[in-house]
């Protein structure tokens, strides 16, 4: 993609002053210094604004994982206009291997051994934007989907859970298997470690949600009371990372992954985020100071993207999973998901003709609702 920008055509039709009389600049005088001082002004504000949100975007990290994967064996790149984009929350754990132990994602994917195991991706959401962009839907697929593994190169390296393709196999494992599962070109790849949950919700003050019944998570010590709940710093990251306790478990994890998501979205617009440059500001640096995406995808491309979607409205962004059949327990692996393959399929179709809308009418079930949206919780202290 080009990141050039149009250049400013110069103003030619300078009108002419009426004759006789003074001329137009020593008749208003103090009002045009005035008007140019107000302009000159704005000028430095919003150039130094642009600058910012240019030096915002410069400070994402970049990893390039598509340099070994065959191009002839991958989706198409251009049918139609629609963006898909591969999204992973990723977890930091600990490795081995002494050479690896304080280098960041983007560094070690530019080394030629991955350090296996050292990342966990238990957040794997596909982003598809439509061709007009007015709509947007992020779908699920749940880390414990049994499926067939590739690797780097984008060879076949054995069935296991889908989580393990970025843990094992790096940026290019985890596009290449997500492509291959559902047939769907991933346009660029985006990584958020899990402490931006936490550093968003602070820039933003907080986030509310609402919890549908209380439970308690015995892997972090939390009970978790119904109600709404306010959410900020450590408990928003312990919110979204929360899976014990949970009737429906990983489900019901994935759930709240995105009923934070469509919190954050309504508070950044409803409380003029993207309209305050402080606040965008300070938003925008916690999604670069924990946001890794593809070397390829540029910064004026980002930025081009996110001001073709200004329009866009929290309502306008939809939430699913991708079919579930249900889940087994299967050896080696463990409890792992099995998808519903026809349902799946009609999904994978549906995203790749930009027709969501048609497969949403025949399954109106399929996305998932806040659970705010329940009667009881209306009918709960909003406070």
């Amino acid at each position: 993609m080009s990141d050039d920008s149009a250049r400013p055509r110069k103003y030619r039709g300078a009108g002419k002053r009426r004759a006789g009389g003074l001329p137009f600049h020593k008749r208003h005088r103090k009002l045009l210094v005035g008007v140019l001082s107000v302009v000159m002004l704005a000028g430095v504000a919003l150039g130094g604004y642009a600058y910012n949100l240019n030096r915002q975007f410069n400070n994402i990290a970049r990893v390039d994982p598509g340099n070994t994967l065959n191009e002839d064996e991958r989706p198409d790149p251009d049918k139609g206009n629609a963006l898909n984009i591969l999204l992973l929350g990723s977890d930091r754990g600990e490795t081995s291997l002494a050479e690896y132990k304080d280098t960041t994602l983007s560094q070690d994917a530019a080394n030629e051994e991955w350090p296996a195991g050292k990342y966990r991706s238990d957040t794997i959401m596909v982003l598809h934007i439509s061709a007009d962009r007015k709509n947007v839907h992020l779908v699920s697929i749940p880390r414990d989907t049994l499926t067939m593994i590739y690797d780097e190169n984008g060879d076949e390296a054995g069935m296991a859970k889908i989580n393990s393709a970025f843990s094992n196999y790096g940026p290019a494992g985890a596009i290449s298997t997500v492509e291959h599962l559902t047939d769907l070109r991933m346009k660029h790849l985006a990584i958020i470690d899990w402490d931006g949950f936490k550093d968003l919700s602070e820039a933003v003050d907080g986030v509310r949600v609402y919890i549908p019944y209380t439970s308690y998570d015995s892997n972090q010590d939390i009970t978790w009371e119904k109600g709404w709940k306010k959410l900020q710093g450590k408990r928003a990251l312990q919110y979204v990372r929360t899976r014990h306790g949970l009737v429906r478990g990983d489900f019901e994890r994935i759930e709240r992954q995105q009923n934070f998501i469509r919190a954050l979205m309504k508070k950044m617009l409803s409380s003029g985020t993207l309209t305050n440059p402080v606040k965008l500001t300070n938003t925008l640096g916690a999604v670069t100071r924990n946001l890794t995406v593809d070397q390829q995808w540029k910064s004026g491309d980002i930025r081009g993207l996110a001001l073709s979607l200004r329009g866009i409205a929290a309502d306008d962004v939809q939430f699913m999973t991708v079919p579930i059949a249900g889940t087994e327990r299967v050896d080696p692996y463990g409890d792992v998901v099995r998808l519903d393959q026809d349902q799946a399929q009609e999904l994978y179709q549906a995203l790749r003709s930009d027709r969501v809308a048609r497969y949403l009418r025949k399954y109106p079930d399929a996305t998932n609702k806040a659970p705010e949206d329940d009667e009881e919780a209306q009918a709960s202290d909003a406070g």
